[in-house]
């Protein structure tokens, strides 16, 4: 998720400055994206479903990445 953003994903988890609400958005992520890679006995519209949450928590990450990059000057 957010490749791009890689370097101040690990800097805020190395400066422990990622809240643990951060770190619960990027696991859910990271566990939708690998159930959505195996979604061969998932419906159609439970695949949908499944693609909008990791959308909004994707979303809600980079807000918060863009935030902490904003606050450090990275």
């Amino acid at each position: 998720m957010l490749h791009e953003y890689r370097d101040i994903i690990t800097h805020m988890k190395e400066n422990n400055e990622a809240n643990a609400h951060f770190l619960k958005i990027f696991d859910r992520h990271n566990e939708l994206d690998n159930q959505i890679q195996q979604a061969s006995t998932l419906t159609d519209a439970e695949l949908e479903v499944l693609k909008k949450e990791k959308l909004l928590l994707k979303d809600q990450a980079y807000a918060m990445i863009i935030d902490y990059k904003k606050e450090h000057s990275l």
